[in-house]
Formats: C-alpha cells, sequence, structure tokens
C-alpha cells in the first residue's frame, strides 16, 4: 500500500513539476525564405545596374578620348589656289605673301583669330616671324584674314608682310597653326626674275 502511495505522488509531481516541451521557433519558413530571396535579387539588381553604369561611362570618356586623339591629329586646314607673292614696292624682291585657307572635308569651324603663322625663310639667315591675326597686315608682327573665323564651304585669304623681301630663288616656309588640329606646313621659292606678281613654286 506505501509503494502505491509514494509512486503516485511521484508521478503526481512529475506531471506538475516536469518543463513543458516548447514549440521550436527557429524553423525557417516559407515566408522569410521568399523575402530573403527578394532581398538578394534587388541587391544582385543594383550591384549589375552600378557596375553597367560604370562601363557605359568608361566607354564613353573612351570615345571622346579618341575622338579628342583624332581631332588633335587631323589637319582642319588645308590650302586653296596658289600661293602668290607681290613685289608692292618694285624693290625687285617679294615683300608680301598672299594665300587662299579652306576647311577640310567633315572639318569643324575654325577660330581665325586664335590661329598662329610661323613664316621662315631659310635663305635670309633663318629669319622666323611669329604672326597673330589681325584684319591688316603688319611685317613681323600680323596676318592679315578679312574673317574671324572659317567654315565648311568658305574659303579665306591670308596675307603676309615680310621684313626682309624674297629674292630671286629664295625660299620661304609657312607653318599654320589652328586652334584645334594639326598644323599645315608649305615651302615656296620665289621665281628666278622677280616681277610685280608671280607663283611662288
Amino acid at each position: 500500500m506505501w509503494d502505491k502511495e509514494l509512486l503516485m505522488r511521484r508521478m503526481t509531481a512529475d506531471i506538475f513539476t516536469s518543463p513543458q516541451k516548447r514549440p521550436v521557433d527557429e524553423a525557417f519558413t516559407g515566408l522569410e525564405a521568399a523575402i530573403v530571396l527578394i532581398a538578394f535579387v534587388v541587391v544582385a539588381a543594383v550591384f549589375s545596374y552600378v557596375v553597367l553604369g560604370a562601363g557605359f561611362y568608361t566607354t564613353q570618356k573612351t570615345q571622346e578620348s579618341v575622338y579628342k586623339s583624332v581631332e588633335q591629329a587631323t589637319s582642319n586646314i588645308q590650302m586653296s589656289g596658289q600661293v602668290y607673292g607681290v613685289d608692292s614696292g618694285a624693290t625687285g624682291t617679294v615683300n608680301t605673301v598672299q594665300f587662299g585657307i579652306g576647311l577640310a572635308p567633315g572639318a569643324p569651324p575654325v577660330d581665325l583669330t586664335k590661329m598662329i603663322i610661323v613664316v621662315t625663310q631659310p635663305d635670309n639667315n633663318n629669319q622666323v616671324q611669329f604672326l597673330t591675326y589681325s584684319s591688316q597686315a603688319t611685317a613681323g608682327s600680323k596676318f592679315g584674314i578679312g574673317a574671324t573665323s572659317l567654315h565648311d564651304q568658305e574659303q579665306e585669304t591670308i596675307l603676309i608682310k615680310l621684313g626682309t623681301g624674297l629674292g630671286p630663288n629664295q625660299r620661304i616656309t609657312v607653318e599654320i597653326r589652328p586652334p584645334v588640329g594639326s598644323a599645315l606646313l608649305f615651302t615656296r621659292a620665289a621665281p628666278a626674275t622677280i616681277k610685280y606678281t608671280q607663283v611662288l613654286t
């Protein structure tokens, strides 16, 4: 009898004192998995957008660099017609040089006010003149031209006055340096007999 009562008491005590099994709340539900998946997709999309944007920006800058390099390496100005020498003072020397210029096909407009012309006379002690823009030519300092800019299908005449005239068979080298594009260089020589007007060859 004693054993049965003791056994019942122990069973009752175990029932009321044993810890209850707690529900496991650490399980990964389907909703949580969907939220995590969506987050990964959003992050991947943003990352892809950033990478593509950086790639497009780099490509654009590369194209701009290529265009600038081509523009700098290409001569935008070209000769138009002959180069003439004038003996305006009947001195037996060519003291004025005149020639026409135009734009190469597809070339952008040129600001003539920023153009520089370098004139070298190798047969006259290698005299060098650095000439800048003016509407009136001045020996040793300014070349003369009647426009401030040069556009497609236009032609302008440049006038250069020499500090020392060209004698018979003497040479002159003219280098035209536009603000954009490579320089245009040419060399001409006076004829054996100097007249009022002649073509320099």
